[in-house]
């Protein structure tokens, strides 16, 4: 089976900075792209970056460009998202997702087209 699990999530100040760990395992596809997405309560999952097979393909949202870093090492099997600047807004449920489709960035609003989910790291900016 597919897993995903994430960690480094935490309560930081405003302008602070975290990182965030996504170990995947199990994908029996020879690539697949991973995303980040986040939600608030009652509010829709929220897509914030996403990265190919290699490293290729990198998309972000508009909310986090320059501040939020996406990146993999596919010799840990890992994805990372260093989150630099962070504000109140950014406080939410992170998440892991992958998907065996090709990395575009509509990707970041279709989050049905993610098939495997962990099950979020929290990030509190206050």
């Amino acid at each position: 089976d597919v897993q995903l699990v994430e960690s480094g999530g935490g309560s930081v100040q405003p302008g602070g900075s975290l990182r965030l760990s996504c170990e995947v395992s199990g994908h029996t596809y020879s690539s697949f792209c991973v995303a980040w997405f986040r939600q608030v309560p009652g509010k829709e999952r929220e897509g914030v970056a996403l990265i190919g097979t290699d490293g290729g393909r990198i998309y972000y949202a508009d909310s986090v460009k320059g501040r939020f870093t996406i990146s993999r090492d596919s010799a840990k099997d890992a994805v990372y998202l260093q989150m630099n600047s962070l504000q109140p807004e950014d406080t939410a449920m992170y998440y892991c997702a992958s998907s065996s489709a090709e990395c575009t960035d509509t990707m970041l609003r279709q989050v049905w087209l993610f098939n495997y989910w962990g099950q979020g790291t929290q990030v509190t900016v206050s």
